[in-house]
């Protein structure tokens, strides 16, 4: 999002507050608009009128209301400039019936919906799934495109084309950003998933800024999750997202410390972490095992169930998740997932084991920094170290978030 910048205290307190309306007031006008560049273009005028305006009027008691009437406005004016048919008044007969006294009140559950629905609406089949996934990353999360970029390891450049072509196509096929007939949703559920186990990993670790965690994209994540899990509860993938998402936030406590400095699991104080997180995790995944149906958001529950329920970091029972690990490689044989299992492989059979099967990958993972810093480890391990320092460096190179640079360069003074 590309919010107006204000030098003073209160302009930074109202780009705060536009941030934070950013993907509601977006996600709201999606659905009623039916173009998804439309109706980021007319928010974004609307937040460009919130700087200009509320300095001297004020913050709205409601401002997410005052944005979105706003916009609906704009809206209309472009429509009325710019559309022609029997589409034009359709669409801005229903923009003019929300602007009606009754109708300007954003209502918070209304609100929660209509992102459920634009995640479900974005999940088309007439679209790739890359482009459904990085539509629904950049309207229903609000990532910014080089956090997309990151997030999907390409250039900052493939990623806005990629955006620009996925609107494009909504637009000339006139694909219904609405929520798909029931009989659609199954079909649309595993895109689904991905999007929002993308959104939580924007915020488990954040790819750029100071802050390792971003809570509000792990909040929406959980809250997206429970949502899904409500709206379809025998599936059981649905289940072990959400358990994956507790069983991991459950740590989030003891990830850093008071400086904001990455604290590895390893080293954490186990006491911090919330166990009423973990026991809900536990019967979620143990619920969801129990259909026999395992896939691969079960398997990484299972893996993190392991670690949360290990009292020390030495008690890990590291030979089964190596086996959870060649499993998931079964379901999702990405490059990442075979990152994870050469790691586990280090932890059970031990440095030399690992290191060949990481350096394998290292050409498809070399502007990933966790696998330069995942071999830099293994290569300590293996008291190789003036490569470790090499590998420190690469992972400096690569990236973004300044808390885990502090880690990084720590690691390699050390060394």
């Amino acid at each position: 999002m590309n919010v107006p910048s204000a030098s003073d205290s209160e302009g930074d307190h109202i780009a705060h507050v536009a941030s934070e309306e950013w993907t509601k007031v977006v996600a709201v006008l999606t659905s009623e608009l039916r173009d998804i560049a439309l109706a980021e273009e007319v928010t974004q005028d609307a937040f460009a009128a919130a700087l200009e305006q509320w300095p001297s009027s004020g913050v709205p008691q409601r401002p997410g209301a005052w944005l979105l009437t706003v916009a609906r406005r704009r809206a209309i004016d472009r429509i009325r400039r710019e559309a022609t048919g029997r589409s034009k008044v359709e669409t801005i007969g229903r923009l003019e019936a929300r602007l009606s006294p009754a109708a300007v009140a954003i209502d918070s559950s209304l609100v929660r919906d209509e992102q459920l629905q634009l995640l479900f609406a974005c999940s088309h089949p007439a679209l790739s799934v890359e482009v459904q996934l990085a539509l629904v990353l950049r309207c229903v999360a609000g990532v910014s495109t080089p956090d997309l970029a990151a997030a999907f390891l390409i250039s900052e450049s493939a990623m806005a084309q990629r955006l620009v072509r996925g609107k494009r196509k909504i637009r000339d096929s006139a694909i219904p950003l609405s929520m798909p007939a029931d009989s659609e949703i199954l079909s649309r559920i595993s895109v689904v998933h991905q999007t929002i186990y993308l959104i939580y990993n924007n915020g488990y670790v954040h790819p750029s800024g100071e802050l390792l965690i971003e809570n509000d994209l792990t909040e929406e994540a959980i809250r997206l999750a429970r949502l899904v899990v409500r709206l379809i509860p025998s599936d059981p993938e649905s289940k072990g997202l959400l358990a994956l998402f507790l069983l991991s936030e459950s740590r989030r406590p003891a990830r850093t410390d008071c400086d904001n400095n990455l604290v590895l699991l390893a080293d954490q104080d186990r006491s911090k972490w919330d166990q009423s997180m973990i026991s809900e995790g536990n019967e979620l995944i143990a619920a969801a095992i129990r259909r026999e149906q395992p896939g691969p958001y079960q398997i990484q529950a299972a893996i993190n169930a392991l670690h949360c329920d290990a009292k020390t970091a030495e008690d890990t029972d590291w030979p089964q998740i190596e086996l959870l690990y060649h499993s998931l490689v079964q379901h999702t044989p990405t490059p990442i997932v075979k990152l994870n299992l050469a790691v586990a492989i280090s932890m059970s059979r031990g440095p030399a084991e690992a290191l060949p099967l990481l350096d394998r990958l290292m050409p498809e993972l070399e502007k990933f920094h966790y696998a330069h810093a995942a071999r830099a480890e293994i290569l300590v391990r293996l008291e190789r170290y003036e490569e470790a320092r090499a590998a420190y460096r690469e992972a400096l190179e690569l990236v973004r978030n300044e808390s885990e640079r502090t880690f990084l360069n720590n690691a390699l003074a050390e060394l």
